[in-house]
């Protein structure tokens, strides 16, 4: 049985902080997101080859031609993003993720907002139901995550480019942080883990396996600030190439 308690929840502590966080942290970073994807501008930068991750692959025809790196398919409408291949799978990636899940489920959806808070709606059906069965996918959206970050490692390689060949400035440094740090969230996700060695019986037979296991393993336990830190990265590399590429400033060379 349950206790008869007639108050909501006998938490003292402010236990709504981390939902409003969350909240404000993940609210800014999509309104900043959305209005850059839909600027249709300043995501190129021709002497240096920055390419902001917002718009890669630039798959439209408005793309101008030295960034689409993989050709043009799709038409120049405003409603349809530079990038239209990888922002939806991209989307689905962190959607699905196991970490945003409980971000957003207690901070948007208050199911429920906090440990020992009732949940903030009457009737609860997991996931099993439609839209939330689609949570299921997060696997194959971690293919397609890892698919573009391979993308996005080759901008980053490319953009070691300079009217004199060979060149390197500040905005290589962000873009190869902002790669190494992709490839770390992703790569740290509970479906790459379990893909590794979740069906192992003996790690004893497959050595190298469970190397690859331990070590995602241990990013795994970071999963949560890694999220964090890749839209910190991916929202100051975009700003870097908008910035450089619209004038406000120069890009700091080191060499060339």
């Amino acid at each position: 049985m349950r206790a008869a308690i007639a108050a909501r929840t006998l938490r003292t502590d402010r236990w709504w902080l981390a939902p409003l966080i969350t909240v404000i942290g993940l609210g800014g970073w999509v309104a900043y997101a959305t209005v850059r994807v839909f600027m249709h501008d300043f995501y190129w930068v021709e002497d240096y080859h920055y390419l902001t991750p917002f718009y890669s692959p630039c798959i439209t025809d408005r793309c101008i031609p030295e960034a689409a790196h993989f050709g043009t398919y799709l038409p120049g409408w405003w409603i349809i993003p530079e990038a239209a291949f990888s922002l939806p799978l991209l989307l689905l990636f962190r959607l699905t993720c196991y970490y945003y899940r409980k971000a957003y489920y207690r901070a948007f959806w208050m199911s429920p907002p906090a440990c020992a808070v009732p949940d903030g709606h009457k009737t609860y059906s997991g996931e099993t139901r439609f839209p939330l069965i689609f949570q299921n996918a997060h696997r194959y959206a971690f293919y397609a995550a890892g698919l573009i970050s391979v993308v996005n490692t080759y901008d980053a390689i490319l953009a070691f480019h300079s009217p004199d060949g060979f060149g390197f400035g500040l905005g290589n440094v962000i873009l190869v942080g902002n790669v190494v740090m992709l490839w770390a969230y992703t790569i740290s996700c509970h479906s790459c883990r379990h893909i590794i060695g979740g069906r192992l019986k003996h790690f004893s037979k497959h050595p190298m396996r469970y190397r690859a296991w331990t070590f995602v393993s241990k990013l795994n336990v970071r999963h949560m600030q890694l999220a964090w830190i890749t839209l910190g990265t991916l929202a100051l590399t975009d700003f870097y190439i908008m910035a450089v590429s619209a004038g406000w400033f120069s890009d700091l060379r080191f060499i060339n």
